[in-house]
């Protein structure tokens, strides 16, 4: 028997506010296998896409507009 190495490829994405915010705020889990790094921009990525990014605290919106000017995140497509 041979040895895989290759990485699973891994199509975690964000669908609901709740999902978004618990992982950037902490409260709910990453699921086993998913880059936390890559959760994060999916959650910040799921609130510019939605628009509820710029209706939260302050801050949320400061943030996103700081991944958004690294090339992190995308803007909202129109």
């Amino acid at each position: 028997m041979t040895e895989n190495n290759q990485k699973k490829l891994n199509f975690f994405v964000v669908t609901d506010t709740y999902t978004a915010c618990g992982i950037i705020e902490g409260f709910v889990d990453i699921p086993e296998g998913v880059d936390e790094d890559h959760a994060h921009i999916q959650a910040w990525q799921h609130l510019i896409d939605t628009g509820l990014v710029w209706q939260l605290q302050g801050r949320y919106g400061r943030i996103a507009q700081d991944l958004i000017a690294r090339g992190t995140c995308t803007p909202k497509k129109s």
